[in-house]
């Protein structure tokens, strides 16, 4: 009898830590990668245009996780390598299971090049269910800063090979429209700075579900 009683303090000990792991450890719904923001942030009323010449605005944020990269169509290294790691990856982003489906937003900062026009063109070259839009500077420097990234140009426009600084992370905007974290770029000796495509694979079907 002793022996059993024993077998069971043991059992239900086991069971105990178990739901503590679980619970307290590691929380169901915990994300590992994205950098949550404390909370979830506004963003300012935006008008831009898309792609195909039409507006765009906090309305299209509605219903949909949205992963959104700031950028422009001549950045030479981070922003096509960043859109083809998102490619890669979006037919695994249409199929997560959400009331919400994900979209991919291509945001260009630069929009004395980027037309419509040339939007259209370089989405569709990687996946034309990206949205890519652009606008005047101050319609994007406060959307920008309240996604909790930024850029900047370059001091000399006149040269037609101008290069714009800009934020390499990835953002996350919620349902509501509302930004909630970013996924940020790995640092790698000898490597591009970009976020990491299969860490926002791994937490996107946790985020959809909260």
């Amino acid at each position: 009898m002793k022996q059993q009683t024993l077998v069971g303090i043991v059992a239900i000990l086991a069971l105990i830590a178990g739901l503590y792991v679980a619970v307290v450890i590691a929380p169901p719904g915990e994300t590992k990668y994205l950098s949550e923001y404390p909370q979830a942030r506004a963003l300012p009323d935006f008008e831009l245009y898309d792609q195909n010449g039409e507006s765009f605005n906090n309305s299209h944020l509605l219903d949909h996780w949205t992963l959104a990269f700031v950028g422009y169509t001549f950045c030479p290294d981070i922003c096509p390598t960043t859109m083809a790691e998102l490619k890669k990856i979006y037919p695994e982003l249409s199929n997560i299971e959400s009331e919400f489906p994900v979209q991919v937003w291509f945001l260009s900062v630069d929009p004395a090049r980027d037309t419509a026009e040339r939007l259209n063109q370089y989405v569709n070259f990687f996946n034309p269910d990206f949205i890519a839009t652009s606008g005047e500077h101050r319609q994007l420097f406060p959307l920008v800063r309240g996604m909790g990234m930024m850029y900047s140009m370059s001091d000399d426009m006149n040269d037609p090979n101008y290069l714009v600084d800009h934020s390499s992370s990835i953002t996350v905007i919620n349902p509501k429209g509302h930004v909630i974290g970013r996924f940020k770029p790995q640092f790698e000796p000898g490597k591009l700075a970009i976020s990491d495509s299969q860490q926002i694979l791994e937490d996107m079907p946790i985020l959809v579900t909260r």
